[in-house]
């Protein structure tokens, strides 16, 4: 190995993170069988996260531009824009990530999701025409999909909807942002503790104590342990 090639390690102090869905290293992980594909599926997990905005995606154009990316990927017999487009294809193959082609007055351009709900739901949209130029350089598009409404939130991800519980979430839109109670409701089902109570808990501490602010952030495990004390632990 080479000297230019050695970590020399993380630096002390404050440094960034990617937050990866634990399903990567369950599933995707011990499936994916080309280095290629699994550096660029790490890359497009990072480059999202710096992402901003409902609806984050990557163009094939940006990731082009990253030459240390090019070079980790290039593969011998192949350019790297060759080898790039392989290890790409592979992820978009193995249902990683999900991409659109559009084409605009300058010409057209390929865009990546990430497949979750949210790329999805910008995959359906893009197909129905619902999407129009921004006029912006870093984010060219903007897409026109509607959010779930709150009572299809639930029902989708938590349980069976009762006049109760519908009421309850009706007093929770009005006193927290839609984006909190959908966050509030990932970490719920990534902790498999699917009851309102758990949620509710975590929206009630993101308010009074900041959202970004909590201690057990990243600690789901922690998160689980606190939440469900006492009465939440019905």
């Amino acid at each position: 190995m080479k000297p230019s090639q050695i970590f020399s390690g993380f630096v002390a102090g404050k440094i960034g993170s990617t937050p990866i869905p634990n399903p990567f290293f369950s599933e995707l992980l011990p499936a994916i069988d080309h280095l290629g594909e699994l550096k660029v599926t790490l890359y497009v997990f990072w480059a999202l996260n710096k992402k901003e905005g409902p609806f984050r995606y990557i163009r094939k154009s940006e990731i082009l531009a990253d030459q240390l990316l090019l070079s980790a990927v290039q593969q011998t017999g192949l350019t790297a824009e060759e080898s790039l487009d392989d290890a790409l294809e592979r992820a978009v193959g193995r249902g990683t990530l999900l991409n659109a082609r559009l084409t605009f007055s300058e010409g057209s351009e390929t865009f990546y999701f990430l497949n979750s709900p949210k790329g999805r739901a910008a995959i359906d949209a893009i197909q129905a025409g619902k999407w129009k130029p921004s006029g912006e350089k870093d984010a060219p598009i903007i897409l026109e999909v509607e959010l779930p409404n709150i009572f299809t939130l639930y029902e989708q991800n938590i349980g069976a909807l009762t006049p109760m519980i519908a009421e309850t979430l009706r007093d929770a839109e009005k006193s927290y942002p839609y984006s909190w109670i959908e966050e509030a409701m990932a970490i719920a089902i990534e902790n498999n503790v699917r009851k309102w109570s758990y949620i509710n808990a975590i929206l009630e501490e993101w308010q009074i104590r900041g959202k970004d602010a909590r201690e057990d952030r990243g600690d789901t495990e922690k998160a689980r342990r606190k939440y469900l004390k006492g009465w939440f632990d019905d």
